[in-house]
């Protein structure tokens, strides 16, 4: 049977004393890859394949075999997937995951331990030509110049975005990046760029600006992002939100029943978004009592909602209402 190599599970991949090609040779290992597939991968011969596989069985890496009651197709190097870009992200490598962690390290390792010390000019060069994996490599590199060529690569793709939008610090970097649209379409490249503590705020601005009240919402009350971010996503929803139509301001109260207006004190609603209100219906507590709590909820609102039923059943809520400063 032809041997079909996998990452051996619970190994300690970070511990093992691994060189940057060996550690992307483990990375590309998921049983369906076989000698030659992995020797046109990295552009080797298949006796130096065959020998760091070996090396890598030897350290406890990798499994000696794929279990015969478990044949897997073989695949040609054209057909290879490219690297999974959620095993290349900040939130998969924080979870723990071995095989991304180990795919990282090994190409943070080889930048800076065999392409860092070469001349700028030199790094810019090799970068826009570069392949696999000095090409992931280079997106370790700190300098704006170094990122602009990478993204000038024609095999550059969303797991090398991914790449910079977690890891690079450079306001100008970044912008470049954000420059490429089909990786700012990208959910990941996005989530990665939130993750960014360096991310820029003209730069935040301009690629959250567009979108709803509602995703602006969840950036500014997201656990994944550094404080900075979420202050920048509050910044941008008070500004977004008188801005918008009613319908869309109506849709963020009710979808987050009324949470987001803890932050928008001094903020009023026109009279379409009241009348949107007013033709509903409340059942939910926890609305109303926001909305109560709410000191610019205009009259004809709190007026709406001490007739609800569950307002009229429910004291608490009838004194929010009643000493609110806008009722009647």
């Amino acid at each position: 049977m032809t041997w079909k190599p996998i990452p051996r599970e619970g190994a300690e991949y970070l511990a093992l004393p691994l060189d940057p090609t060996q550690g992307y040779l483990l990375s590309r290992l998921d049983g369906t890859l076989d000698v030659p597939s992995l020797a046109a991968l990295l552009n080797l011969g298949e006796d130096q394949v065959t020998a760091m596989l070996r090396e890598l069985v030897t350290l406890g890496a990798v499994d000696a075999a794929v279990p015969p009651t478990q044949p897997l197709p073989a695949k040609s190097a054209d057909e290879l997937p490219e690297p999974n870009p959620e095993l290349l992200d900040g939130t998969k490598i924080e979870q723990g995951d071995p095989v991304a962690q180990a795919r990282v390290a090994s190409h943070r390792q080889l930048f800076e331990q065999h392409l860092h010390a070469r001349a700028l000019d030199q790094r810019v060069a090799h970068a826009r030509v570069a392949a696999e994996p000095d090409l992931s490599a280079f997106c370790f590199d700190p300098t704006a110049e170094v990122i602009r060529a990478v993204l000038e690569n024609p095999r550059v793709g969303v797991p090398h975005a991914h790449l910079i939008a977690t890891h690079h610090r450079t306001a100008a970097g970044l912008e470049a990046l954000s420059s490429r649209l089909a990786f700012m379409n990208d959910p990941g490249v996005r989530r990665a760029l939130l993750q960014n503590p360096l991310l820029p705020p003209p730069l935040f601005r301009r690629l959250w600006s567009p979108k709803r009240l509602l995703e602006q919402f969840l950036v500014a009350t997201s656990h994944d992002s550094p404080e900075q971010i979420r202050a920048m996503a509050r910044d941008l929803l008070r500004t977004s939100f008188n801005q918008r139509p009613g319908e869309e301001r109506v849709e963020l109260i009710l979808t987050t029943e009324g949470r987001c207006l803890a932050g928008m004190a001094g903020l009023t609603l026109d009279s379409h978004a009241t009348a949107l209100l007013c033709r509903r219906t409340y059942s939910s507590s926890l609305l109303i009592q926001n909305l109560a709590r709410w000191s610019a909820a205009p009259p004809a609102l709190i007026a709406h909602l001490r007739r609800q039923e569950v307002v009229k059943r429910n004291g608490v809520l009838r004194q929010l209402l009643e000493r609110h400063p806008n009722a009647s």
